[in-house]
């Protein structure tokens, strides 16, 4: 199985390239190795396998009364091998990305396949690569090296002072900003391989408003595929205002009434709605 990839589809060749820069090379993997593993889980009997390799770095910051109370820096990476024969299937996984895991995980799959003599030969060329397939999604790197330390703990302060100053009922405002960079790979017996690159990033804005000894709390935020630029001035704004109206509204909300009152139902669904509620239980 030899697996190389079209000479068109440029961007699909910068995308499996940083992946195998991040998952095949720092630990002496190539194609070759991962030829001789899949060939590995075919020396019993099998339909279909492939290897399945992830590299998820992540990064969160939080803010509470007004100062960073925490952060949070993680790496996770490992390889995965599936076999499929009839209607069985193996997998086996390892934290570790090396040669030696990677051999264990496809002896591991292979036992569960089918007895049989001989070997089933590993196809020998890669299979066309639909456009679709293997078209870069999001036009950004790692999102967590895109902006300084010093200049996220910015972000977050800045947050505080726009949600404090809409309204003097504020009383308390936590935010939180994290950002994700995922790599996958995927090597298939058919002889296809392909990676996929996906960033990460969130802000989310959190408020306390407090009026006559009663406090209520108000939420927003988002993010996307997109570096940390993706936060500007606008977008913050927006989302303090979302927050803080949020919690004002709350704050003057009158309670619920309380005791038997009557209810009515149309026809259809709300007689559905109505068992999966109370139905089960009478």
């Amino acid at each position: 199985m030899k697996m190389t990839q079209p000479a068109t589809q440029k961007p699909y060749f910068e995308t499996l390239s940083q992946a195998r820069g991040i998952l095949l090379e720092p630990f002496g993997l190539d194609e070759g190795k991962l030829q001789q593993a899949l060939a590995t889980v075919f020396e019993h009997r099998v339909d279909y396998a492939d290897l399945y390799f992830q590299f998820t770095r992540s990064e969160g910051w939080s803010l509470e009364e007004g100062i960073v109370k925490s952060g949070s820096f993680s790496i996770d990476q490992g390889v995965g091998v599936r076999a499929i024969t009839g209607d069985k299937t193996a997998f086996a996984y390892s934290d570790e990305i090396g040669w030696q895991p990677l051999l264990d995980a496809a002896r591991a799959t292979r036992t569960i396949a089918r007895q049989g003599a001989g070997r089933v030969k590993v196809a020998g060329s890669v299979a066309p690569v639909n456009s679709h397939e293997i078209q870069r999604l999001y036009g950004v790197q790692d999102p967590i090296h895109s902006l300084k330390a010093e200049d996220k703990v910015a972000v977050l302060g800045k947050v505080e002072r726009i949600a404090r100053a809409k309204d003097p009922r504020v009383v308390q405002v936590m935010a939180g900003l994290a950002a994700e960079f995922d790599v996958v790979l995927v090597a298939r017996s058919d002889g296809l391989m392909a990676a996929d690159i996906r960033p990460l990033v969130r802000l989310s804005v959190s408020v306390i408003a407090e009026q006559n000894g009663r406090r209520e709390q108000g939420s927003s935020g988002g993010g996307g595929r997109f570096n940390f630029d993706y936060f500007d001035d606008a977008l913050i704004e927006r989302y303090c205002d979302e927050a803080v109206q949020q919690a004002l509204t709350n704050l003057e909300s009158r309670p619920a009434p309380a005791g038997t009152l009557p209810v009515v139902l149309g026809p259809g669904w709300p007689g559905v709605l109505l068992h999966e509620a109370v139905g089960h239980g009478l």
